[in-house]
Order: C-alpha cells, then structure tokens, then sequence
C-alpha cells in the first residue's frame, strides 16, 4: 500500500480541518463564497439575543433593537462605531425609520408601547401604548406607521400626529411582515394559527388569510415584486415557502437550517439571505421565479438569527449575540460577491 495514500492524519492536518467546522456543525470556509466580510462592529451588551434593525441611508446610521441590553442602538456607518444607545426600551423589537420625518419608531413588547424618537437628538416625542408590540414598517406615500401587536391586532398610526388610524383584527398573531412599494398592499404572517394575510393599506382590511401546507410558523418574510413572490421563512420543517403574492398558492419550498427570524431578497443577485438562531446564515440562489438552490450555508453563532440587507448600499448587516471572551455583541458588514 503506499503510505502516502493512508486515512490516517497528522495532527497538524486534523487541527487545520477542525478549523472548517464549528462548534455549530456548520462547515464554512475561512472567507463566504458568497459574501466578503467588510468589517466588525463592536456593540454593548449582556450575553443573549438581539431584535431587528433598521437603517437611515441618508445619514449612514443603523438602528439596532438590542434585546439583551433592552435599548435602541444607533450605529454611524461612516466611522463603524456605537454612536449611542437608548435605555430602557423593554424587550425592544421592531425598528421602522421615516427618513422624511427624521423619526425612529420602536417596538417594546414588555413595555407595551411603540416608541417615537426625534432622529436629531434622539429624545422620546411619544409612547403609544400598544400590548406586545413588535414588528414595525413605515408606509411613506400614506405617512402611516404599521405595528403589529397582541392581541391578534395590527395598527396604522399616523406618523406624524400618533393618531391610531386603524385597528386590523387578524387571524392569529402577528409576525413578519411586509410593504408593496407598487400598490397598495400589505403582506403578513400570523402563528397559532399559520397564516399569510393580504391588507389593503387604503381601507385598512384584511382581503386575504392564506393558509400554508408545505411547512408551519412563519415569521420573518421577504418579498420579490417584480416576479410577485413571497417568501416566508417557517421554523416548523425549517423552510423558506414561496408563495404566488397574486393567488396565495405555494410554488415550491427550500429546507434552510433552524430558528430562523430575518430574511432578505436580493434583487440585483438573485438571491436569499436568511439568518437563523441554530447559527448558520443560509444564501439561496433564485434561479427563476419558480425554482431556488442553496448556495451557502455561513457559520455564525447560537442565536444569530437576525440580519438587514440595505439594497442601496448592497451590504449585509448581521447581528452577532455577545460570545465568551468579548465585551459586547458585534455586527458583521458584508458585501455580496457576484
């Protein structure tokens, strides 16, 4: 036998493939194929999860629901630095931005209320009381603030006088949801039971409760306009689902790793960036509006289920829970590679 051939390694070379696989199970390479890691930012805060993200493109700042810590942080882009963090937003959430109002609006689901902060010096202008709020979008042709919260209820609230509009009684409760920037409708997940629900943003009333078959508990959502899909990101049978945004019918789905709580289309590269908590980042290749494939599946970290992609400035923000060692969690800046 040659001796060259043996399946026996040395140490050196065990040490070196050990390195290829983390603690997650999660094989990565030393740097994405699809994805250049830019820079770390350091954030504040204890061990734990942390919530959804928002950013103000215009000013180069990013909104941070830092969970662990219960505050808002506000991150400056050009420097990559924590410019400032907001306490006691308890058990913060959702995050939506009115770059047009300079307003920052946040959900607290222990506190029970929707936040508005003035984007120049960062002061509290209201707290509209609203049970278990969470998810938060800003519809700018209507100036309306979008918040989903219990019980089974979404709001639309006036972004600039706080006046509750409406209140939209659901199917189950709320979860991710999204914005048509082309017509006036808004997509939703509900849980308990797993629902997608189609709102006119001009009547404010829910037109549609889809159910879904091909996997359970949708949260996050992302959605693909010009090829009217959506995609539903399901913890039960971890998938994303794509759905037919015109009829509700469920095209096809794509298994991707556990607990996932963010997911983002990527237009220009045809693809899917999807965060989960069992700490993987899985990227989906879209190959047409019917068919997708996983190009990468990225090691993170247990509980890094959260991430943004800002189409605009093409990068990647994905969040990083504090692991042992550091002072703080971090944020990872990438960019996509073609």
């Amino acid at each position: 036998m040659n001796r060259h051939a043996r399946g026996d390694l040395s140490p050196l070379a065990l040490a070196a493939c050990l390195l290829l696989v983390p603690a997650g199970g999660f094989a990565t390479a030393a740097e994405p194929a699809t994805l250049e890691l830019l820079q770390t930012i350091p954030l504040k805060g204890a061990p734990g999860r942390l919530d959804h993200l928002a950013i103000d493109s215009k000013h180069a700042r990013l909104f941070v629901a830092n969970l662990s810590n219960n505050s808002l942080d506000i991150v400056d882009l050009k420097v990559g630095k924590l410019l400032k963090q907001i306490p006691d937003q308890k058990k913060i959430q959702g995050i939506a931005y009115a770059p047009d109002l300079d307003r920052i609006y946040v959900g607290n689901g222990t506190g029970g209320e929707c936040n508005v902060f003035d984007g120049k010096d960062y002061k509290l202008l209201k707290s509209i009381k609203l049970p278990g709020a969470d998810n938060v979008r800003y519809l700018a042709s209507r100036r309306l603030v979008y918040v989903g919260h219990a019980e089974k209820a979404l709001s639309a609230i006036d972004a600039q006088t706080y006046e509750v509009k409406a209140e939209i009684k659901l199917p189950g409760r709320p979860e991710g949801f999204q914005l048509d920037t082309k017509r006036p409708r808004l997509y939703m997940n509900t849980v308990d039971p797993t629902r997608l629900v189609v709102v006119d943003t001009e009547k404010n009333e829910v037109l549609h409760r889809y159910p879904l078959t091909l996997a359970d508990r949708a949260y996050p959502m992302a959605v693909d306009e010009a090829n009217h899909r959506l995609f539903l990101g399901c913890r039960n049978k971890p998938s994303i689902v794509v759905v037919d945004s015109e009829t509700g019918k469920e095209v096809t789905s794509v298994a991707i790793p556990e607990d996932i709580d963010d997911l983002f289309y990527d237009a220009k590269n045809k693809r899917l960036y999807a965060s989960c908590g069992a700490g993987a980042l899985a990227v989906i290749r879209q190959r047409d509006a019917d068919h997708y494939e996983t190009l990468e599946t990225i090691a993170t970290a247990k509980l890094a289920r959260t991430c943004f992609f800002d189409p605009t400035g093409e990068r990647l923000y994905l969040i990083m829970p504090r692991q042992e060692g550091e002072e703080g969690p971090t944020i990872r800046v990438y960019k996509p590679r073609p």
